[in-house]
C-alpha cells in the first residue's frame, strides 16, 4: 500500500501534512477535556465553590469540544479531497498504461480483471485514504498521548488498562489471522464474477440459441455464492469486533471504578477528593486508550483489501510493455527515399507464451502500389504475419522493414500513422458514422452519442432529441473538407448506400460496439476508416469475409482506383478476393510454401492448387 503513495502529487502531500496538524489538534482537544472535567468535579465536591467558576470550566469544555469538531471537519474534508484527486489520477494512469499494452500484455490481464482493477480496486484505495489514513495517524498519537497522561496516576489502574489492551490486541490478532486470506481472495472473486457476467453478456445470442440460460445461470450462481460466502465470513468475523470492544471498554471502566472505590476507602479523609478526581480523569483517559486501539482495529479492517487492491493496481502500472518505443520519426525515415515498401527478411515469430514457432523463415517484399495477398489454411500464421507490421508483436528472429527501416526502430506513432488497419473482427465505437470513419483524425472531433431507451414513448422522444442534438454537434465540429473525405472513404468501401438510408446519414448514431448495424455494414465502415487516412500501407486481415461477392469485387475495384499508391496487404480465405493480386504468398504451418501470381501458383504450388480447386471450377480459375 505504501508503494502506491509515490503517485501522490506535491499538493496532495502538502494537504496531508495539513491534515496531520488538524489530527494532532483534534487529539489534543479530546485529551484536554478530562482535565476540565477534573476541575469541575473538584469544584462541585468542594464546599463554598462559586457557581461562576463551574460555568467558566464548563464553557472551556464547550470551546474545547467545538475545537475538536472543527479539526475533525477540516481533516475529513482534506482526506476526502486527497482521496478523490489521488484515485482520479490512478484511474487515468491505469487507463493510459492499458492503452500502451499490446496483445501480449492483454493476454496476461483479462478484460474483466482490468475493469475490476480500474473500478473496485481504486474504490478500495480511495476508501482507505479517506478513512484509513486518518485512523492510522490518529490512533497511535492518541494512544501514546493518553498513556503519557495516565502514567504515574496509579499503578493499579495502569495495570488494569494494560491487561485490557493486551486482551484487545490478542483478539484483533486472532481475527486478522482469520480474515486476512479471505480479504486477499475477495478481489479475485470479484474478477471471477465480472468474468462470468461479461462472458454471458458477450455471448448472449449463442446462450439463447442453445437454450443454455440455466447453465450460464448456474455458473453465475456458483461465482456469486463463492463471493457472497467469503464476504459473509469476513463480515461475521468483523461483526464480533464491536461487541468485543464494548465489552472490554465497559469491563475496564468497571475495573477502574472498582479499584477506585477501594483506593478512596483506604485514603485519608483529606485525600479522598483527590483520589476521586483522579479516578474520574483516569477513567476518561483509559477509555481514550481503548478507543485508540479500537481505531487501530478499524485500520486492520480496511488495510488488507486496500493493500491487495494497491498491489493489483501497481501490477498494471508496473507492467512494462514488451513493445518498446523506437526513436525514428518521419523526418528520419524520409531520408531513405522510400514510401510504402514492406519487406520481411527471414522472419520467425513465436508467441510469448508458446514454445512452438508460429512463423519460420518468412521472406517477401511489397512495393508501393502493389497488392500482396496471404492465403493458407486456418492456423497457418497469416494474421500473425501481418500483426508484425504495425508492431502488435515483434519478430523473434529476422527483420520487418517499412520504408527501409526496421519497425523496431520506429516511433510507434510514426509507424502506425503510415498504416490503415482493418482487423478480422470489426470494431465500431459509440458515436456517429462520420466520427467512426474519421476515427483517430486529430483535427476532427468525435461526438459522444447517448443511445436512448426506446422501449417507452418518453424514451423515443428522448432519442429524437438526442439525434437532433448530435447532428447539430457533429455539423458544428466536423469541417466540410473532413466530411467530404469521410464520404469519399465510404464510397470506396461501398458503405454510402446503406449510410444514406440511415436516419441522419453520416450523422446517424452508432451504438456501442456497432450493435445497431449488421456485420457486413460494420466491415464496410471499418474499411472506410482505413481508407480515410490515405495511408502508405493498407492492411486487411480477412476483412472481406462478411461481404458478398458483388460487394467484395466493387470494394477491390474502388481500392484499385482510389488507393492505387498505397501498398495493400490482404489476408483472405477466398481465392476470388486475391486472384488479381500482384503477389500471393502461400503459408502452410508457418512456412512460405509458394510465392507468385495466381497463374504461377496454380502451376507451381500444390497447397494453393488444393485451396483453389476446393473453391472454384477450372474454368473460373483460368478466367
Amino acid at each position: 500500500m505504501l508503494r502506491i503513495m509515490k503517485y501522490l502529487s506535491k499538493a496532495e502531500i502538502g494537504q496531508m501534512l495539513l491534515a496531520l496538524v488538524t489530527i494532532v489538534g483534534q487529539v489534543y482537544f479530546d485529551l484536554k477535556l478530562p482535565d476540565y472535567m477534573s476541575d469541575i468535579t473538584t469544584l462541585v465536591e468542594t464546599p463554598g465553590s462559586a457557581m461562576a467558576d463551574i460555568w467558566i470550566a464548563g464553557g472551556k469544555m464547550l470551546l474545547i469540544s467545538l475545537g475538536s469538531v472543527a479539526c475533525a471537519v477540516v481533516t475529513g474534508y482534506i482526506a476526502a479531497r486527497v482521496g478523490s484527486s489521488f484515485t482520479q489520477r490512478l484511474r487515468s494512469l491505469e487507463f493510459r498504461q492499458v492503452e500502451s499494452f499490446g496483445p501480449a500484455e492483454m493476454n496476461r490481464f483479462s478484460t474483466a480483471s482490468l475493469i475490476t482493477r480500474s473500478t473496485n480496486d481504486i474504490t478500495q484505495i480511495q476508501m482507505f485514504i479517506t478513512i484509513g489514513l486518518q485512523l492510522i495517524v490518529k490512533s497511535p498519537i492518541m494512544a501514546v498521548w493518553a498513556v503519557m497522561k495516565i502514567a504515574g496516576e496509579g499503578f493499579e489502574w495502569t495495570l488494569a488498562t494494560g491487561i485490557a489492551v493486551v486482551i484487545l490486541l490478542a483478539a484483533i490478532a486472532v481475527m486478522m489471522a482469520m480474515v486476512m486470506p479471505k480479504f486477499k481472495a475477495m478481489q479475485q472473486l470479484t474478477d471471477n464474477i465480472n468474468l462470468v457476467a461479461r462472458e454471458n453478456l458477450t455471448g448472449l445470442k449463442v446462450v439463447r440459441a442453445y437454450n443454455a440460460e440455466d447453465y450460464q445461470e448456474s455458473k453465475f450462481t456458483e461465482a456469486n455464492k463463492e463471493l457472497t460466502e467469503t464476504q459473509l465470513f469476513t463480515n461475521r468475523t468483523m461483526a464480533v469486533m464491536m461487541p468485543l470492544m464494548n465489552t472490554i471498554m465497559n469491563g475496564l471502566m468497571l475495573a477502574v471504578y472498582w479499584i477506585g472505590a477501594y483506593l478512596i476507602d483506604a485514603a485519608e479523609l483529606t485525600d479522598k477528593l483527590t483520589v476521586f478526581s483522579n479516578m474520574v480523569v483516569f477513567s476518561n483517559y483509559s477509555v481514550q486508550v481503548i478507543m485508540s486501539f479500537l481505531l487501530m482495529s478499524m485500520v486492520f479492517v480496511l488495510w488488507p483489501r486496500a493493500d491487495v487492491s494497491a498491489q493489483r493496481v501497481l501490477e498494471v502500472l508496473d507492467t512494462k510493455p514488451i513493445i518498446e518505443n523506437g526513436t525514428k520519426t518521419e523526418a528520419d525515415v524520409a531520408k531513405t527515399g522510400q514510401r510504402g515498401t514492406v519487406e520481411f527478411r527471414n522472419v520467425s515469430f513465436t508467441y510469448p507464451d508458446s514454445r512452438e514457432a508460429m512463423l519460420e523463415g518468412v521472406t517477401f517484399s511489397a512495393k508501393p502500389g502493389q497488392t500482396v495477398a496471404f492465403i493458407g489454411s486456418t492456423g497457418s500464421g497469416k494474421t500473425s504475419l501481418i500483426n508484425l507490421v504495425p508492431r502488435f508483436y515483434d519478430a523473434t528472429q529476422g527483420q520487418v522493414l517499412v520504408d527501409g527501416v526496421d519497425v523496431r526502430d520506429y516511433n510507434l506513432k510514426t509507424l502506425r500513422d503510415k498504416i490503415g488497419y482493418v482487423p478480422q473482427t470489426s470494431v465500431l465505437f459509440k458515436g456517429t458514422v462520420a466520427s467512426n470513419v474519421s476515427y483517430g483524425d486529430e483535427p476532427g472531433e468525435t461526438v459522444d452519442v447517448e443511445i436512448a431507451d426506446t422501449s417507452t414513448a418518453a424514451g423515443r422522444k428522448h432519442e429524437a432529441e438526442l439525434i437532433a442534438a448530435d447532428r447539430a454537434a457533429e455539423n458544428a465540429t466536423m469541417p466540410a473538407e473532413q466530411m467530404n473525405r469521410v464520404k469519399t472513404a465510404a464510397d470506396v468501401a461501398q458503405a454510402s448506400e446503406f449510410v444514406n438510408r440511415m436516419d441522419g446519414g453520416f450523422n446517424a448514431a452508432i451504438a456501442q460496439g456497432g450493435s445497431n448495424v449488421s456485420g457486413g455494414q460494420k466491415q464496410r465502415l471499418s474499411i472506410a476508416r482505413a481508407v480515410y487516412r490515405h495511408p502508405e500501407i493498407l492492411i486487411f486481415d480477412d476483412s472481406f469475409s462478411a461481404l458478398d461477392f458483388k460487394t467484395d469485387r466493387e470494394v477491390r475495384e474502388a481500392l484499385a482506383r482510389e488507393a492505387k499508391d498505397s501498398t495493400k496487404l490482404i489476408v483472405a480465405q477466398r481465392i476470388g478476393t486475391i486472384m488479381n493480386a500482384d503477389l500471393i504468398v502461400v503459408l502452410d504451418d508457418g512456412r512460405v510454401v509458394g510465392q507468385g501470381t495466381h497463374r504461377e501458383l496454380l502451376d507451381t504450388c500444390e497447397v494453393y492448387q488444393q485451396i483453389a480447386e476446393s473453391q472454384l471450377s477450372k474454368a473460373e480459375l483460368m478466367a
